[in-house]
């Protein structure tokens, strides 16, 4: 099979496609972006599910639009002990639909312009989100939360206890 080689903007060298990722709209290679650090293994636990599905239209929720369900993976069932006596969550979740990245824009809620740490934009070079919901029931190894914006499939990373303000 054949591999696609490109040149990084940067270096010049030629790289796999696999192996680049474009950064306002050139070709960087994961060398140049990220130097001698090495990738590691991250595992999901789960995955968003955006829509619901037919049998769980007559769930007993306040709000059936903008629910987002978290199901994980069986094996996950025994860290979730306690879970539904919880009322917010921090999702860790992986990006998976983030094709490229721009270091600087205008901010979409009050037009500043920013680079990609001063705002909430999923074009990220790490390509993990964060973000705190609300959750609304548990049935099985299925998390109804309200307040996640991602999309359908997105692989979940971790969960973690929203801390309460003192």
């Amino acid at each position: 099979m054949k591999k696609d080689f490109l040149t990084c903007s940067e270096c010049g060298n030629p790289v796999d496609s696999n192996q680049l990722i474009i950064i306002n709209e050139r070709p960087l290679c994961v060398t140049c972006l990220y130097g001698g650090a090495e990738p590691f293994k991250i595992y999901p636990i789960g995955v968003v599910r955006a829509t619901l599905r037919t049998e769980e239209k007559d769930l007993a929720l306040k709000n059936p639009e903008g629910i987002s369900c978290v199901d994980l993976l069986p094996s996950q069932k025994r860290f979730m002990y306690r879970l539904e006596e919880e009322e917010f969550l921090t999702i860790v979740y992986y990006l998976h639909k983030t094709r490229f990245v721009k270091s600087v824009f205008h901010r979409r809620s009050d037009r500043k312009k920013v680079g990609v740490f001063a705002s909430r934009t999923p074009h990220r070079p790490s390509k993990i989100a964060v973000q705190d919901v609300r959750l609304l029931d548990i049935r099985g190894t299925t998390l109804y939360v309200s307040g996640l914006d991602a999309f359908d499939g997105s692989p979940v990373l971790d969960i973690k206890v929203k801390p309460r303000n003192p």
